[in-house]
């Protein structure tokens, strides 16, 4: 887990949550909880002292982010498959509710277990491979990483640990995002005590200070005893109902069976095969001087904080987003472009193929292109 929580850049945050498909479930109703009075100072100095490292458990997703309903098989023909494919799956886990089995044991050994009505999806780690495999195609992707890659990159996750997480697919993840980069645009305190998964938590919420968002708040779950968060809330502003919420519906800090992170595809899947190559060893150390990366191209984020707008320029747009018919539907025209909302972030496709995005209503998107 991330130990660095001094910024904060909502705007970018929960688009990339969003992108990943996070996954959530609301607090369990029970008896009235009361713990010991802690500070919002205190409950963030239990989540940067846990110790947990290894867990499973059952996930639930509900996302409530008033997405127009979508035609997934009027795509029109000649369009790229893959491009249709790909959004079409983030569409997916930003509707409705879905279930995965978790499973965690220290930075290198993690499986999901993304499970639908009639197929399951798994992604498995060990640290010297990868899998992701889909039961309703009986297709897997194998990435091999080399054994001088992998001591590197295990010397790495632990000389990075306060860099941000990987991937988000537990609670955990998805709050040290929220809590790694606060700083004073954002009001912290502590609400209601509570259980989650049968677990009796501390509630922290994170209020924007800002006007001009979508967001209302963020409400972060923290286990009493271990101070692993168990559940994170995003409330739309005006909205009643959570627009996207994760956490456990059960869990289990006991260390998962290791041969949960071996991973074999089943007789008949059709497997592409993928390498991550050598690394130089000029980089091998984990001390060695990371490459520039060019500037050029790359977004620019408009202002801090809650209302901030990220601009992708025109050349860094991928031509599938334009192009891609379920985009199309999506969209709505307005001056200078089309919009793709939600109720968290709004989208703008300018006309001259630039892209701005954030928490902030679609007006200052425009403005922000000089569209208004």
């Amino acid at each position: 887990m991330s130990h660095t929580f001094i910024k904060w850049l909502p705007a970018i945050v929960v688009p990339a949550v969003i992108a990943v498909g996070v996954i959530a479930v609301p607090l369990q109703a029970g008896a009235a909880v009361d713990l010991p009075d802690k500070t919002a100072e205190q409950v963030l100095l239990m989540v940067n002292d846990s110790t947990v490292t290894a867990f499973s458990g059952t996930v639930e997703k509900t996302a409530n982010l008033g997405l127009p309903a979508i035609d997934l098989g009027g795509m029109s023909p000649g369009t790229a498959p893959e491009a249709s494919a790909a959004f079409s799956s983030v569409l997916e886990l930003l509707s409705g509710s879905h279930t995965a089995r978790v499973y965690v044991d220290g930075p290198a050994n993690a499986r999901v277990q993304i499970q639908g009505r009639l197929s399951e999806r798994n992604i498995v780690s060990n640290g010297n491979d990868a899998w992701l495999y889909d039961s309703k195609t009986n297709a897997a992707t194998h990435l091999t990483i080399p054994a001088d890659a992998a001591a590197t990159m295990k010397d790495k996750v632990a000389a990075l640990e306060a860099e941000a997480p990987a991937d988000l697919s537990t609670p955990a993840q998805l709050a040290d995002r929220f809590l790694s980069e606060i700083d004073p645009t954002t009001a912290v305190s502590v609400g209601a005590d509570g259980t989650v998964a049968g677990r009796t938590v501390y509630e922290l919420v994170l209020t924007p200070k800002a006007t001009d968002t979508l967001v209302e708040s963020v409400s972060i779950s923290v286990d009493s005893e271990t101070g692993l968060p168990l559940q994170v809330t995003v409330r739309a502003d005006g909205q009643k109902d959570p627009a996207f919420q994760i956490g456990f519906s059960s869990v289990d800090f006991g260390t998962p069976s290791a041969d949960l992170f071996d991973f074999t595809p089943p007789a008949g899947a059709t497997v592409e095969e993928l390498t991550v190559p050598s690394m130089p060893a000029d980089q091998a150390s984990p001390d060695a001087a990371r490459p520039e990366v060019p500037t050029e191209g790359m977004p620019i984020v408009n202002g801090t904080g809650w209302d901030a707008v990220v601009e992708v320029p025109a050349a860094s747009v991928p031509s599938e987003l334009g192009d891609n018919p379920l985009v199309s539907e999506m969209a709505t025209t307005v001056d200078g472009g089309r919009v793709l909302s939600t109720a968290l972030v709004n989208v703008f496709l300018a006309d001259d193929g630039r892209v701005f995005a954030g928490s902030v209503p679609v007006e200052l998107l425009q403005a922000a292109a000089g569209a208004q």
